[in-house]
């Protein structure tokens, strides 16, 4: 995983009857719980009741292979 100021980069395994938008929803909506209770100050600065944004980039390791992934990740506080 690398955290970034506006995104998240991470890399999961998912069962094949779990679909990307199911596991995007339950991250998404599960960290947003996580967060609104431990800071509910933010409630101020939300636009609206989301806490992220609507979309989401996934990608398959299909096309490349898990090390070349991981090293993807890892290397993002590096372009910075």
């Amino acid at each position: 995983m690398s955290i970034k100021e506006d995104h998240v980069h991470m890399m999961i395994q998912l069962p094949p009857t779990t679909t990307i938008a199911k596991a995007a929803m339950y991250l998404k909506g599960g960290t947003s719980k996580v967060i609104r209770k431990e800071f509910p100050e933010l409630k101020e600065f939300l636009w609206g009741d989301s806490l992220w944004q609507d979309g989401y980039f996934a990608e398959t390791v299909g096309k490349i292979d898990e090390k070349a992934m991981r090293e993807y990740i890892r290397r993002q506080w590096e372009q910075e």
